[in-house]
């Protein structure tokens, strides 16, 4: 397991400069992606170390040129929207949002994110889709005992889970002496 820290981005991040004030999954390079069968790794916290524990043949990154917005909006005395402004979240706030992920990652005993990066995963084993990965790992940690949250536990169980699919989805080598 590992944050990849001294590994480059996934070439497509190369045709892409500067900032957009697109949200993360409309990036162009990230729609690249997903055609390529690549998913954007979940922003949810319970998510945060699923890169890191990911196998490394399955996930890539790129840099993160996207804006996040918050939407504010005005209600009146009977609910009804009266006003409503959309404006990116700032720089401070997104620090505030990394520091938060680092000290929930520090809680599980694992080193702290590279910032700056959009996560991208492809499903391991015999699983089509990023959901049903994650189903899956829900599953398995309500099968044994482990409630499903961030934590060390939780942690270890995915890992191990998903090496274990990624081994099993692998082509095996052909015996010694077999014939061809």
């Amino acid at each position: 397991m590992s944050w990849d820290v001294e590994g480059g981005p996934h070439p497509l991040a190369d045709r892409r400069s500067g900032r957009s004030e697109l949200e993360p999954g409309r990036l162009p390079e990230a729609r690249e992606l997903e055609v390529l069968g690549w998913f954007l790794a979940p922003e949810a916290p319970m998510w945060v170390f699923l890169p890191f524990a990911w196998p490394a043949e399955a996930r890539t990154w790129v840099p993160d040129r996207s804006t996040r917005w918050q939407v504010d909006t005005t209600l009146d005395g009977s609910g009804r929207v009266v006003d409503v402004e959309c404006h990116p979240v700032t720089e401070a706030e997104q620090e505030t949002l990394e520091k938060d992920a680092c000290a929930d990652l520090a809680r599980c005993g694992l080193p702290p994110r590279p910032a700056g990066r959009l996560w991208f995963l492809r499903p391991v084993g015999r699983f089509d889709d990023l959901d049903a990965v994650l189903d899956h790992l829900c599953d398995r940690a309500e099968a044994r005992g482990v409630p499903v949250g961030l934590s060390a536990t939780f942690v270890a169980l995915c890992a191990a889970e998903l090496q274990a699919a990624a081994d099993a989805g692998r082509p095996t080598a052909p015996e010694a002496g077999a014939a061809g």
